[in-house]
This record gives structure tokens, C-alpha cells and sequence, in this order.
């Protein structure tokens, strides 16, 4: 009787010894994911702001756009009734035409001057966006990595109550998503899970 009940107290004893280190497994895996965590997010709020700035620019340049838009739409206008002064009225004298002339010269001037700069602002908005759309991958990243982890935990949690092992492993698939997304996220990389990001976005 002896020996059955110090066979009961071994499998006991290495039950609660397995049990014991597969809840310092969970514990150290925990620790580690928060702090990725942490880590990932910090990136995430610098890559938000980032966004915002980039959004902002955009829409600034934008709206200067359509201000030397408006511009140039009124110096074409005068360029054009001056052009139907000129050519309606052929009996100017010489001081009068000069004075058109200097006119005409100076609202074509203009029109060209707006042309050029429409340019460079709508190149200046459209690089605005291309950054925008960039940080956006970025950012779709690091949502991703941030579910992911998210999920792992929970089923840490679920692992350490349950004292499942099978838990764990597919506890660690999730860290594997979370952790290639953030990664790729942090440092600019093209990893990404299209379908996750769009269920986020």
C-alpha cells in the first residue's frame, strides 16, 4: 500500500513540476510580448503623427493649389479682355498701345508664373500623399502586430488557467504573426497580411 501511495505522490509531484514550468513559460513569454508591445506601439503613435503631418501637407498644398488656381483664373480673364481691347481698338495712339502691351505682357507673365507654380505645389501634394500611403503600410503593420500579440496573451492567459500545452504552441503562431508585422512595420519592411489589415482598417 505503501508503494502504490509513493507512486501516487511521484506522478503528483512531477504533474505540479510540469505544471510549475510550463507557468514560468507563459509568465516569461508574457513579459517579453508586452514589452514588444510596448515597443510596437510607441512606433505605431510616431507613425499616426507622422501620418497626420504628411495628411496635413497634403491638404495644405492642396488648397494652395487651388488658391494659385483661382489666381491664375482671374490674370486669364484680364489677359483676355485685354487681348479683345487690343484687337477691337486699332485707333490707339502710341502712348495708349505701349500701355496695353505693358499690360498684356504683364498678366501673361502671371499666367505663366501661376502655370509653373501649380507645378511644383501639385508635385509638393502628391509627394505628401506618396508619404501618407507609405506610413499607411506602416501603420497597417503595426495594427496587425498589435492584434496578433493581443490574441497570444488572451490565449496565454487561457493556457496558464487551463494548463494546456497545445494552447501555448498555438499561442506562439500569433506571436510569430505579431512579431514579422511589427518587425516589418518598425523597420520599414514589406511583410503584410493584406486580409488582417483590411478586417483593421
Amino acid at each position: 500500500m505503501a508503494d502504490v501511495k509513493q507512486v501516487i505522490d511521484d506522478v503528483v509531484g512531477q504533474t505540479e513540476q510540469v505544471a510549475d514550468r510550463l507557468i514560468s513559460l507563459i509568465a516569461v513569454l508574457v513579459a517579453v510580448l508586452a514589452t514588444v508591445m510596448a515597443l510596437f506601439n510607441i512606433k505605431g503613435g510616431n507613425v499616426g503623427q507622422a501620418m497626420a503631418q504628411a495628411q496635413a501637407g497634403s491638404l495644405n498644398a492642396w488648397a494652395y493649389f487651388q488658391a494659385k488656381s483661382t489666381k491664375q483664373g482671374l490674370a486669364e480673364s484680364m489677359l483676355d479682355q485685354l487681348l479683345v481691347e487690343r484687337e477691337g481698338n486699332s485707333g490707339l495712339n502710341a502712348e495708349a498701345r505701349t500701355l496695353l502691351e505693358t499690360k498684356i505682357e504683364f498678366y501673361r507673365e502671371k499666367v505663366d508664373r501661376y502655370e509653373r507654380e501649380k507645378l511644383e505645389i501639385k508635385a509638393k501634394a502628391e509627394a505628401y500623399e506618396q508619404e501618407y500611403d507609405r506610413l499607411n503600410v506602416h501603420d497597417d503593420q503595426l495594427d496587425v502586430a498589435e492584434a496578433s500579440i493581443n490574441m497570444a496573451l488572451a490565449l496565454l492567459g487561457v493556457a496558464a488557467l487551463t494548463r494546456r500545452r497545445w494552447l501555448v504552441w498555438f499561442a506562439l503562431v500569433f506571436v510569430g504573426v505579431g512579431l514579422a508585422s511589427g518587425i516589418a512595420g518598425f523597420v520599414g519592411g514589406d511583410f503584410r497580411l493584406e486580409f488582417l489589415a483590411n478586417i483593421l482598417g
